[in-house]
């Protein structure tokens, strides 16, 4: 089986380097392209992968064309590698904001098509991805199409009336998660740890209080109870980001973020 991918930019990357650690398929199996040549064949030369010369020859040589460019350049793109994709071929679109309908509309009504949210963290097998089939994915070739995901992390397979929401608290929320460590870190540092050893803490805290999570089947909030001893530090620090407005602004910033992709900000 040979992946092509149609742009190589961070999400691209992502996705590329969770399958080549999954050992998902041999390295030269996966075809790239973009619009700047220097940079995918560089990348393609530095992982053995297989640079194309054009758009159109990935499509043409690829089982799986992945399109992973940016909204504005989509229809395009499609344009361009229109012809050379038929049924025998899935295409897997990444591209946030375009709808299936929309992919069929671009291309052929009877292409198999994936829509999909992946996240950045499939470079390292931890990524958490929704999709959305259409009517010509099924069977074993929607089974093949996601098993590229599954590779790379957990998938989800969601209507498209909830991508928005699950790109705000899955694709952009590695930005949040990353921002709260952050702050833990900074607050470290307020008390005397150095930078890079307050991080440390704070990160490894954050996944292992990830994986205790998912492990014990609980809720976060009775995993808070477990920890918040009556009268401790635990459950004062938490009324005291309750005070500050910690629940609100979170989820104003998940209220912002749908609001943007959705054009309605």
């Amino acid at each position: 089986m040979k992946i092509g991918f149609i742009g190589v930019g961070a999400m691209a990357q992502a996705i590329i380097q969770g399958l080549l650690n999954a050992k998902f398929v041999p390295s030269n199996d996966i075809l790239v392209h973009s619009a700047h040549k220097n940079h995918y064949e560089n990348y393609a030369k530095k992982f053995d992968l297989t640079a194309e010369s054009t758009n159109q020859a990935v499509a043409k040589n690829s089982d799986l064309v992945v399109l992973a460019v940016v909204p504005a350049i989509a229809a395009d793109v499609l344009a361009e590698i229109r012809g050379e994709l038929s049924p025998k071929k899935t295409l897997i679109s990444i591209v946030s904001g375009v709808s299936l309908n929309r992919l069929e509309e671009l291309t052929d009504y009877n292409l198999p098509i994936l829509r999909s949210l992946p996240n950045i963290n499939s470079e390292f097998g931890q990524g958490m991805t929704a999709v959305a089939a259409n009517e010509n994915l099924s069977g074993e070739r929607k089974v093949q199409a996601i098993s590229m995901y599954e590779a790379t992390g957990s998938v989800n397979e969601l209507d498209e009336t909830q991508f928005a929401a699950f790109s705000a608290i899955s694709g952009s929320a590695v930005a949040y998660v990353d921002f709260f460590i952050d702050s833990l870190s900074r607050a470290g540092v307020k008390y005397g740890f150095s930078k890079e050893m307050a991080t440390k803490i704070a990160a490894q805290t954050t996944l292992g209080s990830a994986h205790s999570l998912m492990a014990s089947g609980q809720t976060p909030a009775e995993m808070i109870d477990k920890v918040c001893s009556p009268g401790g530090d635990t459950i004062a620090g938490i009324l005291a980001m309750e005070e500050a407005g910690f629940l609100p602004s979170v989820i104003k910033g998940i209220d912002a973020t749908i609001a943007k992709s959705t054009g309605k900000s």
